[in-house]
């Protein structure tokens, strides 16, 4: 068989030349996570980074990586590779792109360090697409090394400051990619359930003219001759959507909070996603309505994303999520009371939502055994202004908080709906009410119970 030549990409004298070598009728580029037994001895195309390189004797292998997939490839001196086509492998430098063609061959053991761990590739041209520099700022393999491992080895890991410092570099990692598809997929799973329930998907303004909720903790930006100030949350748009007969809405967009963002529970920015709906009888209509949309999100991440999770667990091990169908719901006496028999003191009024443990792990796993669950009445003090009083225990609220593995995810509440109430709490939060002057008047023209939430 005649000698195939490796070269570069830019080795190519024109556009014309490079079109007439290669047609998308001659190459046409398969996906490495389709690189199956299934296609055994078959003659592909591909376009992927190298990952990995290493040189032995007459023979090359390289590890081909696209987003959180990766095959071994091989290129061996023989009657299909030169040496000069070895040597050329060898020396691409890492994180370059390149287009291959190679033969899938099943192999007898399985490739543990690749994605694909039942087939090769064996390489028959390769030609340099883009080439990284040879130094990179850091390297794939330790920023995905678990914290402590390989310590002993002295193999390095990389901190948190130069993975920002290199954040293009970092989101190639595997769990970046990974993380970054799960963060994509609780969206989608998210909008498709709520389209489904009747919900209507709405945009609010980012850009206010005063304070969201009367809230302290915000930005303020330079808006043209006067201020401004960056939304906290959605939320009196949300609302004031219920007051227009929307019915049912839910919004996914930025919210801003000028907190110290020196906790793993505090961000300055984050995507926000919120609820809010109008309820026939009782509020807990709403808590059903938000349970149910997360137990969708639960199974349409597991059922759907099982290979991201187990990419991300790879660097961060964790056990199985567990859920159940209803979702568990306690009172907030009840939380109390479940800290103090773990050894935490505080008052029945005390606001618990930062130091919550897991009720299963409190009262044994065996009780409730479930990551997930609702805690619901809490004391009328810790919630903001707009939040409906219980009627028979003005000490205690129509609100609820959402948690997952002891951390709120979400907050909610049913809200006031009437207006001359909702001046009155506010008063007593001493909002100035001419800040939530349009807020308020929404209320004067008739408002039908309501309440909402947003997973944080």
């Amino acid at each position: 068989a005649a000698e195939v030549e490796a070269f570069m990409w830019a080795d190519t004298q024109s556009s014309a030349k490079r079109a007439a070598l290669f047609s998308p009728a001659d190459r046409v580029l398969v996906k490495v996570q389709d690189l199956t037994p299934d296609k055994a001895d078959q003659l592909i195309w591909l376009r992927a980074r190298v990952h990995t390189s290493r040189a032995k004797g007459k023979q090359c292998f390289l590890v081909l990586r696209q987003q959180q997939f990766n095959v071994q490839a091989l290129v061996a001196v023989g009657d299909r590779a030169s040496k000069q086509m070895v040597k050329f492998a060898a020396n691409i430098n890492k994180e370059s792109i390149v287009d291959v063609e190679a033969v899938v061959r099943k192999v007898e053991q399985k490739i543990e360090s690749c994605s694909q761990q039942d087939v090769e590739l064996h390489m028959e041209r390769i030609f340099v697409i883009s080439q990284a520099e040879p130094r990179l700022p850091l390297q794939l393999e330790d920023a995905v090394r678990p914290d402590g491992e390989g310590e002993e080895e002295g193999r390095a890991t990389v901190n948190q400051d130069t993975k920002l410092d290199n954040r293009v570099i970092d989101l190639r990692t595997t769990t970046s990619q990974a993380v970054f598809r799960l963060q994509s997929g609780v969206c989608q799973l998210f909008r498709d359930t709520l389209i489904n329930k009747g919900f209507v998907e709405i945009q609010t303004p980012k850009i206010i003219s005063a304070a969201s909720e009367g809230g302290a903790n915000v930005f303020t930006v330079s808006y043209f001759k006067t201020s401004a100030y960056l939304a906290q949350s959605p939320q009196l748009y949300k609302q004031m959507c219920i007051c227009a007969d929307f019915d049912k809405v839910f919004c996914v967009g930025p919210v801003f909070r000028a907190e110290d963002s020196n906790t793993h529970r505090h961000l300055t920015e984050f995507v926000g996603l919120d609820i809010e709906m109008a309820f026939n009888y009782h509020y807990h209509e709403v808590i059903d309505s938000i349970t149910d949309t997360m137990v969708q999100i639960f199974k349409g991440l597991r059922d759907n994303f099982q290979t991201e999770i187990q990419t991300v667990n790879k660097q961060y091990p964790s056990e199985p999520f567990k859920f159940l169908e209803p979702t568990l719901r306690l009172e907030y006496t009840e939380g109390v009371a479940m800290l103090r028999e773990a050894g935490v003191e505080m008052g029945d009024e005390d606001d618990l939502r930062f130091r919550a443990p897991n009720p299963g792990t409190v009262n044994s796993s065996s009780k409730y055994d479930t990551d997930f669950y609702v805690l619901d009445k809490y004391p009328l003090a810790v919630r903001p202004f707009y939040t409906m009083p219980d009627p028979n225990n003005p000490k205690y609220s129509n609100s609820y908080d959402m948690f997952m593995r002891g951390e709120e995810i979400l907050s909610g509440a049913q809200r006031i709906h009437d207006a001359q109430l909702l001046t009155e709490r506010a008063q007593h939060h001493q909002i100035d009410l001419e800040k939530i002057k349009a807020y308020i008047d929404s209320f004067r023209y008739g408002a039908p119970p309501h309440g909402g939430g947003g997973p944080r």
